[in-house]
């Protein structure tokens, strides 16, 4: 069994190697250097996503002239969410950025060589389209002080896939969804949704709460805790089989950086999380608010984004005092029970001990984090917290 298990594992990764392409080279990031061996890597992960809206290559109801009209080529980075994992991988923030960010941009790396110039007051969700994904990655560094060396961008039919890979998400929705520009249809209740399904229901903004793309980032945070948890239940990060699996689908459904290029870069960052308690993974909007300067947009918050800010940088782990947000409520059910707080012998000198497990598979063993509470306008949730979207059929 062992030998047969050891097969299909290298199999698995001769064929993801083959299959990963050139990737996007961000500007102050080295090279991919696979880490030894398949383990959790060493320290701390900053990890950008960007969800492009363009149509090109999307077929179906996407290919026809109007879709093609509304966002093609690059496309518009409508999502951006930064994933940061502690340094003990002990905890981690995943950040949503508002599409509609006004910000100052930093120069971004043209096509053909050069740079487009720093540009003041601009949308954050222009940036994919103006430099490539590098853009994006030098904007949220501008913003938030920090150096991210990880980056992903991903399309609709990317988002379908890797649903499937994850053979579905069981989401809550308080209130009948409806929403005739995503084609999402649900009633109140529990659905488990996958493919098109599932891409409907992390685009739509008419379907949920206000109708607004606040609200519709509250309600991605729902589907996001729902996804950390099944891969939770499911031992996903304890199966290296399942870990190359889903890199497999990753390399084919998004385009990545450089320095994702090895696949056991990929699985190792997946295996930080494997140690970081559902109550310490914290979903938040980074804090905008409005401005009679740019209106329909919003501007960062002075004194909460740098409460942000600080916990990025010094690496702090968080704990929310605020509400979930536009779209979402907090579910009736039972939030998932916290994880056991280890013995104090898994620390040695103040710090974690890395224990090995079968498969080479590292696993921190560490006492819980002390916690620093944001701001209470800040909002979110914990992956442990069990929400609903607040849905909308106006």
């Amino acid at each position: 069994m062992l030998v047969s298990t050891l097969a299909v594992a290298g199999i698995a990764v001769t064929r993801l190697t083959a299959s990963i392409h050139h990737g996007v080279h961000l500007q102050h990031v080295s090279g991919a250097t696979a880490p030894p061996g398949v383990g959790a890597i060493a320290g701390g992960v900053n990890l950008l996503l960007v969800g492009t809206d363009t149509r090109t290559g999307q077929g179906g109801e996407f290919s026809t002239k109007d879709q093609l009209a509304g966002s093609s080529g690059a496309g518009n980075n409508d999502v951006t969410i930064l994933l940061h994992i502690a340094q003990d991988h002990r905890s981690a923030m995943v950040v949503s950025f508002p599409r509609d960010l006004i910000l100052n941009l930093p120069p971004c790396p043209a096509k053909n060589g050069g740079y487009y110039p720093a540009s003041s007051n601009r949308m954050l969700n222009a940036t994919l389209a103006r430099g490539g994904l590098a853009c994006p990655v030098l904007t949220i560094e501008k913003l938030t002080g920090i150096t991210i060396p990880y980056a992903a961008s991903i399309s609709f039919d990317g988002v379908a896939a890797m649903s499937n890979a994850v053979g579905g998400v069981t989401v809550c929705v308080a209130n009948s969804m409806k929403d005739t520009d995503t084609g999402i249809f649900l009633s109140a209740g529990n659905h488990t949704l996958q493919g098109g399904q599932a891409l409907a229901f992390v685009r739509s903004r008419h379907g949920v709460g206000d109708g607004s793309d606040l609200g519709r980032i509250s309600s991605q945070e729902v589907f996001l805790s729902a996804l950390a948890r099944k891969i939770e239940s499911d031992g996903v990060l304890k199966n290296p089989l399942q870990l190359y699996s889903l890199a497999n689908a990753a390399v084919q459904n998004m385009q990545l950086s450089d320095s994702l290029g090895s696949p056991d870069t990929m699985v190792s960052l997946a295996l930080a999380l494997k140690s970081v308690p559902l109550e310490n993974i914290v979903m938040i909007q980074y804090p905008t608010g409005s401005s009679p300067a740019f209106p329909n947009r919003v501007v960062p918050i002075p004194n909460l984004d740098a409460a942000v800010n600080n916990a990025l940088v010094n690496d702090l782990a968080v704990q929310l005092t605020g509400k979930t947000g536009r779209g979402a409520v907090l579910s009736t059910a039972p939030p998932v029970a916290p994880t056991p707080t280890p013995t104090p012998s898994a620390t040695k000198g103040g710090k974690p001990v890395y224990a090995k497990e079968k498969g080479g598979i590292d696993r921190v063993v560490a006492p819980a984090t002390n916690l620093t509470p944001l701001p209470a306008a800040v909002t979110g949730q914990s992956a442990a917290q069990q929400t609903c979207s607040k849905g909308s059929s106006k």
